[in-house]
């Protein structure tokens, strides 16, 4: 359900703009017959991170499937099998074993770098606050399980934090009727549910105005393991795009945003994100490069060298396409 009335303006669903003619330097490696390597296009992602102003991040359920969760749309995900008639995925670790991954701590090292701005989530993992993760520079757009929220103030809770007893008070989904005896909001009294958003429940308003208006300002957005299908959600892509960013989508199946972004990738998150990270900070922690001046009465000295002019993120935009 979308909310309706005034709050409803935020959540219209725009598509996904036509693609325009890059108009840049040269295409990255598009106008080859070699499409650019993983190694390649983390080098340019690593560029762009450097260069950023307002990095935001999204992230889909496949960024946590080398954490052991089966995503959804993927080849082996929950909708793709049962799709093909197979039963779900069995998780590689134990629920209670997850843990975050590389490509987490890569977005949790870009938010110690000051690069971060926000991140946007369709996960209910948690995975992405055990990593580091600042709640304040977080939404996740479709709850977490780890999660309580207060249908009177909107406020949230950890369930560990107010003895929630699950065998008690169960899940606490919206739909359904309150348990007697179950803990209230400490702060207004009013009822607590899960704050994971099922198929036919409200989005968070408050988060998903703070996503919609980050991705109005970002200059870079990495997409990172959705199949971007789900709205109004994916949207938030495309509002990136209109806006002139650069939008990086590193995802392994087909999305509907494949041929208008600025770089896709169809490698494993983790082959790109982590060493794009880890590139972009050994540039940001490098000393400034220093050329010798001109020689003056004093003899020669050094100057730092000035940095680079901002690039126009709309006009140097460069689309890259890999294919495994």
């Amino acid at each position: 359900m979308i909310p309706t009335g005034a709050r409803a303006r935020a959540f219209v669903v725009p598509p996904p703009p036509p693609r325009t003619p890059v108009e840049s330097e040269s295409e990255t490696r598009t106008m080859t017959n070699e499409p650019p390597t993983p190694q390649q296009q983390a080098e340019t992602i690593a560029d762009w991170i450097v260069t950023s102003e307002h990095l935001v991040a999204f992230t889909g359920a496949g960024i946590s499937t080398d954490s052991g969760i089966p995503d959804f749309r993927g080849p082996d995900g929950v909708w793709t099998r049962r799709d093909a008639g197979l039963p779900e995925p069995t998780w590689r670790v134990a629920p209670g074993q997850v843990r975050p991954n590389p490509a987490h701590a890569a977005l949790a090292q870009l938010q110690r770098l000051g690069k971060l701005r926000f991140l946007i989530s369709q996960n209910i993992d948690n995975l992405h606050r055990a990593s580091g993760i600042d709640p304040g520079l977080l939404a996740e757009l479709h709850g977490n399980e780890h999660l309580l929220r207060c249908l009177a103030c909107d406020e949230l809770y950890p369930r560990e934090a107010l003895a929630w007893d699950a065998c008690r008070f169960g899940r606490a989904f919206r739909t359904d009727p309150p348990v007697p005896g179950q803990p209230a909001c400490p702060a207004c009294g009013g009822r607590l549910i899960s704050s994971v958003v099922n198929f036919g429940d409200p989005l968070p308003v408050t988060e998903f105005l703070l996503a919609d208006g980050h991705a109005r300002r970002c200059d870079l957005m990495l997409v990172l393991g959705s199949s971007l299908t789900v709205e109004p959600a994916a949207s938030l892509v495309g509002l990136a795009l209109r806006t002139g960013a650069r939008v990086a989508l590193v995802n392994r199946g087909p999305t509907p945003y494949d041929d208008v972004v600025t770089l896709r990738s169809w490698a494993g998150i983790g082959d790109v994100i982590p060493p794009a990270v880890r590139r972009a900070a050994g540039i940001l922690a490098a000393p400034p490069r220093r050329h010798r001046d001109d020689a003056t009465a004093g003899g020669r000295r050094a100057i730092t060298s000035a940095a680079p002019p901002r690039r126009d993120r709309v006009s140097t935009a460069r689309r890259t396409v890999a294919k495994p």
